[in-house]
């Protein structure tokens, strides 16, 4: 069932590694090991026999691809760390001990693996008296700085990077520094910020009204704004960059299941789980693609039916084999038990049906499978209230008030599914497929075109399938434009830039009637949008019920090529453009040479084109040890700087002489330390550089630089300029819900 890149993925940051980082389990192990685990919360309940049998359930769904877990599950389960949930929202208080006791517990989190989302609004503005210090407030902005250092510091040491929703209600006397915050593209970088609006707020913007700045302190207003100069500012820097987001609180707190807690502040950092303080995810997604009857006319409900009943029945358990990153989540999680299950491979279904995502069908089709997967949660909930009890905050909650006896407070959400959705091998959550056909880096030499099995399949059957056809459609983007493919083709497989923003917002819209908590979707604009588009995509889904949005203007993130775009966009410039390095040559030809250093063997190997001009650096160790990823870091900064045009000799001024004390003890070794290795390697073979242009060209003739793996659509006669890179492999990266994905190498900036 799995697919090489599932493989891949799962032999890259799922399976697990003895103490030299040797892979000791295989696929089916994990997913083993998983079952095993998360079946042992029944043993207070359930006999021997029963729980093989449950443990047998997870598996087969699990190893089926049926439905998946969110990667902390897959990663943790069974293992040392134990920490199964992906995030948390933690309250900051408006005192300096509670702001740095959030901190504290932030970067247990995040060295646990797990993300943050926090609310901003109890910290009081800029300026405002601090009676105890007789000084004056820094205001929230500064405390964000704060949380995004500590994130980073507990980023380089770990294997999971932490990431962080920050909200600020609109309200909030510093709403304007929050909406601008991000306009530097460098800093706050860990953080996805989304605005918190109200409905009176909502309702000021509709009648061009304007509405009142209150002190989170005194609770007293402070200040007046125009309502629609607040919204237009948001709508300018999310048009400028992606964001920040939007969350619509009332609504949120209007559904909150558990109102007798308290308010709901904050979400995770996609925006599709709220949580009361001290909260955690505990998400899993079943794979609608698997659901499908046998001759793909429709759904097998009697078999989704049975599947929801299992995945309700693996999160629940997941709550009591965790392990918290402390007693207080501990005891707020097990409080409510929330649970929240959702879908993926929505696109793909749809193309197996032939039904355009863009259209009312599939609306109706949408409506209708999230209906059943959300009723059949909540009686597979209430089976396990009989079981095992209903959850501890029940008598605080909504259901006493509808007589009916629930294990958890929450059932369903719809979560990105990124890397799970790249194991499953199907679409991500209810996202529009992003491509039809990508390239995919193998082995870092070799290109693969991989086509969605769907599609190839029909084109195979229709007679229109070639390799040339496929690669073609990659570098594209699309296939709305190609007279070789029927139209009956091009009408179902449509991708995300293909649809127009008002069929995403509706398509969020009614999943999101029949989910307890939220709906994690990108609406994706082209490049060309307007600022009256990005206007009205917010309007739209405040209108239809959404509990939030995100968009995200292709190209708008990234780092810009230093040249005139052919055709100006409609709104503000972009803030100061940027170089980005030359993609790497798909071929090179290169040197490798060890260096003894106080720490063991160093062996670097130096890459360089047709024209003998060196364009990356490798670095790798012996198994003495040393500083791995010290001397990974600085050949990929190397890396970047050779391909961006930075002279060879001034990379190496800065490399060569640097100090360390475990090689300049040793007088023999002839270098000084790792990075003055590099530099010495470098300047080795740009002396050999005449000699080698010459030989390259006759031996690699054929070697030059790729056009980027893109998958976004590039306006005719244009290269895409605007392609976001993969950190890891260089392939093009696809926003997600609130978060960013790799579907060559699984990469994703949660995980």
């Amino acid at each position: 069932m799995l697919t090489e890149n599932s493989k891949k993925v799962l032999e890259r940051r799922y399976l697990k590694r003895d103490s030299e980082g040797n892979i000791i389990e295989s696929c089916d192990d994990m997913f083993k090991r998983v079952a095993k685990t998360i079946a042992s919360a029944d043993s207070e309940f359930l006999g021997k026999e029963d729980i093989e049998k449950t443990e047998k359930d997870f598996y087969d769904m699990m190893v089926n691809l049926e439905f998946l877990p969110n990667s902390p599950t897959l990663m943790n389960a069974g293992r040392s760390l134990g920490q199964l949930a992906a995030c948390f929202v933690l309250p900051i208080d408006d005192s300096m001990e509670a702001i740095f006791e959030t901190v504290k517990n932030a970067a247990l989190i995040h060295k646990s693996g797990g993300g943050t989302g926090f609310s901003f609004s109890r910290i009081r503005q800029k300026g405002a008296a601090v009676s105890s210090t007789g000084g004056i407030a820094s205001g929230p902005i500064s405390f964000m700085k704060v949380f995004n250092t500590a994130t980073e510091a507990v980023k380089q040491g770990g294997t999971r990077r932490g990431a962080n929703m920050g909200i600020l209600r609109v309200d909030h006397p510093d709403i304007k520094d929050f909406i601008t915050c991000k306009e530097n593209s460098t800093e706050l970088n860990n953080f996805n910020i989304s605005v918190g609006l109200t409905e009176q707020f909502m309702e000021a913007v509709e009648h061009d009204n304007t509405y009142e700045l209150i002190d989170p302190s005194t609770k007293k207003a402070v200040g007046i704004e125009s309502a629609k100069n607040v919204f237009d500012m948001i709508v300018q820097h999310a048009w400028l960059n992606g964001e920040p987001g939007i969350v619509f609180l009332d609504r949120i707190n209007k559904e909150n299941t558990v109102p007798g807690l308290g308010e709901i502040e904050s979400t995770n950092p996609c925006g599709e789980q709220p949580l009361l303080p001290y909260e955690s995810c505990n998400l899993g997604s079943i794979n609608l693609y698997t659901m499908l009857k046998a001759d793909k006319s429709g759904f097998d409900y009697d078999k989704l039916g049975r599947c929801v009943v299992k995945a309700v029945h693996f999160l629940d358990n997941v709550i009591d084999v965790n392990t918290y990153p402390n007693e207080k989540i501990a005891k707020n999680s097990k409080a409510t038990r929330k649970i929240g299950l959702g879908v993926m491979g929505w696109a793909d279904s749809l193309y197996a049906m032939g039904i355009p995502y863009n259209s009312e069908e599939a609306l109706d089709l949408g409506y209708e499978v999230m209906k059943f997967i959300n009723e059949e949660s909540k009686k597979a909930s209430m089976s396990l209230a009989e079981i095992k009890g209903v959850f501890p905050a029940y008598d605080k909650s909504i259901y006493p008030a509808k007589d009916i006896k629930v294990r958890n407070a929450t059932t369903t959400t719809i979560a990105p599914t990124g890397t799970l959705s790249i194991i499953a091998g199907v679409s991500s959550g209810i996202e529009p497929a992003f491509a039809i056909s990508y390239i995919r880096n193998v082995m870092d030499n070799t290109e693969m075109t991989e086509v969605n099995p769907v599609f190839e399949a029909i084109a195979r059957e229709r007679g229109f399938f070639s390799d040339e056809l496929m690669r073609d459609i990659a570098k594209k983007g699309t296939i709305s434009h190609m007279t070789v493919i029927p139209e009956d083709v091009k009408e179902v497989f449509v991708t995300s830039h293909d649809i127009d923003p008002s069929w995403h917002v509706r398509m969020q819209a009614v999943f999101q009637e029949h989910v307890d908590n939220a709906v994690s979707k990108t609406v994706n604009l082209r490049n060309e949008a307007t600022l009256d588009d990005v206007k009205a995509v917010f309007m739209q889904a405040y209108a239809m019920g959404c509990k939030g949005v995100t968009l995200y203007r292709d190209g708008s993130r990234d780092l810009q090529v230093l040249s005139v775009p052919k055709q100006q966009v409609k709104g503000p410039s972009p803030l100061a453009s940027a170089v980005i390095p030359k993609p790497r040559p798909r071929i090179t030809t290169g040197l490798t040479e060890k260096f003894k250093t106080g720490c063991g063997n160093l062996y670097i190997t130096v890459n360089y084109d047709e024209n003998g001009e060196i364009c990356e650096i490798f670095t790798n160790t012996g198994r003495a040890g040393g500083c791995p990823s010290q001397s990974e870091a600085t050949a990929r900064l190397v890396s970047i700087a050779l391909r961006s045009g930075i002279d060879t000799k001034e990379i190496i001024d800065q490399l060569k002489g640097i100090r360390c004390p475990s090689t300049i003890r040793h007088k023999d070794l002839g270098i000084l330390s790792c990075p003055d290795a590099i530099g010495r390697m470098i300047e080795k073979v740009a002396k050999m550089n005449g000699e080698l242009k010459e030989e390259v060209k006759k031996t690699i003739p054929y070697l030059h630089y790729g056009e980027p793996s893109a998958k976004t659509p590039v306006k005719k006669e244009e290269k895409n300029s605007e392609s976001r890179p993969c950190p890891e492999c260089g392939a093009m990266l696809e926003s997600d819900g609130g978060c960013v994905i790799c579907r060559s190498c699984g990469y994703s900036k949660c995980n």
